[in-house]
């Protein structure tokens, strides 16, 4: 077994997430991406506002490293859930690059800091509020892998696109028909074990 260096493995897996999400907006129109498709609210482009606020805090703030980026929707006085929505003056581009510019950011806290490095999380209550590099890389490793597989449920409502690339959408092959007679089995199965 070839030895492998932790924080490329994290960096990797934290990447394939982002990567993963940012996948889900493209090709689709600004109300799309803004759609809120769940009795919640959940929608594409607030999932990436959301996430790079995440990145800032738990990889930026919490280590003493902030990015001096404006977040006005996590300041004192904000509306609830701000940061799960675009409002229609923050355009795609914005919030985008907004991810990209956190992405940078936190990977070069990553890079500069080690794993076993102690930071204080600001929103967690006192005494309870520190946390290694490494569980906050993984934290943040979990919640975008979270947040991409709610984006990807939403863009398969929107359009039928899956899978957590363009090139590879890990879904056994079938057409139209196949996957109707798939989902026609499953519902028959939800039936007979719910006893209708």
């Amino acid at each position: 077994m070839t030895p492998s260096d932790p924080k490329a493995d994290l960096r990797f897996y934290l990447q394939s997430a982002r990567d993963a999400l940012l996948w889900k907006l493209e090709g689709l129109s600004e109300y799309d991406i803004r759609r809120p498709r769940t009795p919640t609210g959940t929608n594409l482009l607030g999932l990436v506002k959301h996430v790079a606020s995440m990145e800032l805090g738990y990889l930026g703030d919490t280590f003493g490293r902030p990015s001096g980026e404006p977040l006005p929707w996590l300041e004192d006085g904000a509306e609830p859930n701000a940061d799960m929505w675009a409002t229609a003056d923050e355009s795609r581009d914005y919030i985008v690059e907004l991810y990209r510019r956190a992405w940078a950011h936190a990977d070069a806290t990553i890079e500069a800091l080690p794993l076993d490095m102690v930071g204080r999380v600001p929103w967690w209550p006192t005494g309870k509020d520190e946390v290694t590099l490494h569980h906050a890389v993984v934290r943040v490793i979990a919640d975008t892998q979270r947040h991409a597989g709610h984006a990807d449920i939403l863009r398969e409502l929107t359009d039928g696109a899956v899978g957590m690339r363009q090139d590879n959408d890990s879904m056994p092959p079938g057409d139209s028909a196949w996957w109707e007679s798939y989902r026609s089995r499953l519902e028959r199965a939800a039936r007979e074990a719910g006893g209708s």
